[in-house]
């Protein structure tokens, strides 16, 4: 079929689409690799666990936000989803906020690198027992309601293809980061001080371009009313 008899309107739609894609996925592997890098009560976990039963035991574990996360994502969408345009809004602000916390607290460990203590474990915990402690944590609720959440539910009103785009890309880069941090930790029985410092340098810069971004799509979206 000859090219010029492709409509361009058609051409560009499926320029669009594609873009808005990548725009979504990339968004997802960049909040899930900040996830993974970002010291917590999760990967204290891990690290007790690698120390304890060595990391071939440990990798399972690195899925349990796979089980824990499900009922926390319809939970908070559900939500969402019943607050008026506004509340969103004033949501994306809080969660650009909140994320300009997490950097300062990411630039805080870059300039002193601290890996958090291992939490104390007396026999071998399992995936769903991980999940469970996942599930039982208030950060991946706090996570999903201000910003991974208002994310996801903007992408899929508009297409279901974006929002699936967007969770693809975080649990991708969510489940590799930490499957990288319990992998490298074993090898290094400990990580490395610097490979610490460019983590918490990543996420810091990471965390602070999202953090602005919400704010600044906030604002927008709070002037538009």
């Amino acid at each position: 079929m000859p090219t010029d008899s492709v409509p361009i309107g058609l051409l560009l739609q499926v320029a669009y689409n594609s873009a808005m894609l990548f725009f979504y996925f990339s968004q997802g592997l960049l909040l899930g690799g900040t996830a993974a890098a970002q010291p917590g009560p999760f990967q204290a976990y891990l690290l007790s666990q690698t120390l304890q039963n060595g990391w071939r035991h440990t990798l399972l574990a690195a899925f349990a936000p796979l089980l824990s996360d499900g009922p926390i994502i319809a939970l908070v969408l559900l939500v969402l989803t019943q607050t008026p345009t506004w509340l969103l809004t004033g949501l994306q602000v809080a969660g650009g906020l909140f994320l300009l916390y997490l950097a300062y607290n990411a630039f805080c460990a870059f300039r002193k690198v601290a890996l958090p203590e291992p939490v104390s474990m007396v026999r071998r915990q399992n995936i769903f027992e991980a999940a469970l402690m996942n599930a039982l944590s208030p950060g991946p609720y706090i996570f999903w309601a201000t910003i991974t959440g208002p994310i996801l539910l903007a992408g899929w009103r508009e297409s279901a293809g974006y929002g699936l785009s967007f969770l693809l890309g975080f649990y991708g880069m969510l489940v590799g980061g930490l499957v990288a941090f319990i992998v490298l930790f074993a090898l290094a029985k400990g990580l490395d001080p610097r490979i610490s410092r460019l983590l918490s340098g990543f996420s810091a810069a990471a965390l602070l371009g999202f953090g602005l971004f919400q704010l600044w799509q906030g604002t927008l979206g709070w002037l538009a009313h």
